[in-house]
């Protein structure tokens, strides 16, 4: 599976916000988007001229892309997927990154990161209804319940997890989680007012309607 493997901490400073890429070192003074907020490279800190309309629609992409960890070949898969549906294509693409199996593990406060829930998820370790899924990108559906396999290790690292993150960010409510047992079930299909993400979804829709 493609993804991005060089410096994240760099994405949060091109985009001018915390994407959360790094897991908990994001909600200390050791950030370095909180010590530099201003775009990577020698011109950083050099004022730019006024981006035009296009320039906006790309960074909200690009800061979309980013926080759910895709590359643009898969990102534009969802969106595809998102325009064939009935209803805004904008809230609907949101809706669908935010069902994502490894996106679920993380709202649920078992991962640090979405990179590192992605790889519970990619090393077999989560159950969707009793059955195993190692595919990230899997779309949970209303109703489904999200387990844990019976496995110490894993299941002392997610409960550690689960310590420090719950100090920081809550579950949506959306899910409900039972942090004894690990077990997430999904209430309802997400919205976008669930994700607390400062994302105008209307500028890619029309990003990619050209």
């Amino acid at each position: 599976m493609a993804r991005y493997t060089g410096p994240k901490c760099r994405l949060c400073r091109r985009e001018g916000m915390k994407l959360f890429l790094k897991g908990l070192k994001c909600y200390t003074e050791k950030c370095p988007f909180t010590k530099r907020p201003f775009p990577p490279g020698q011109h950083g800190r050099t004022p730019r001229p006024k981006p035009s309309y296009y320039a906006l629609q790309l960074r909200e992409k690009q800061k979309l892309k980013r926080i759910y960890g895709m590359l643009e070949k898969q990102f534009k898969r969802f969106f595809k997927i998102a325009e064939r549906k009935k209803g805004e294509t904008g809230r609907i693409l949101i809706q669908l990154l935010e069902r994502r199996l490894d996106n679920v593990v993380f709202r649920a406060c078992f991962a640090v990161s979405r990179n590192q829930a992605r790889q519970i998820v990619r090393h077999g370790f989560v159950l969707v209804n009793g059955k195993k899924v190692d595919i990230p990108s899997y779309l949970v559906r209303e109703g489904d319940k999200i387990t844990l396999k019976e496995k110490e290790n894993i299941r002392n690292m997610v409960k550690d997890n689960i310590k420090i993150i719950t100090r920081e960010r809550s579950v949506p409510n959306w899910l409900e989680v039972d942090f004894d047992k690990l077990e997430i079930k999904v209430l309802r299909l997400p919205e976008k007012e669930d994700t607390g993400l400062p994302i105008q979804e209307q500028l890619i829709v029309e990003l990619y309607s050209k």
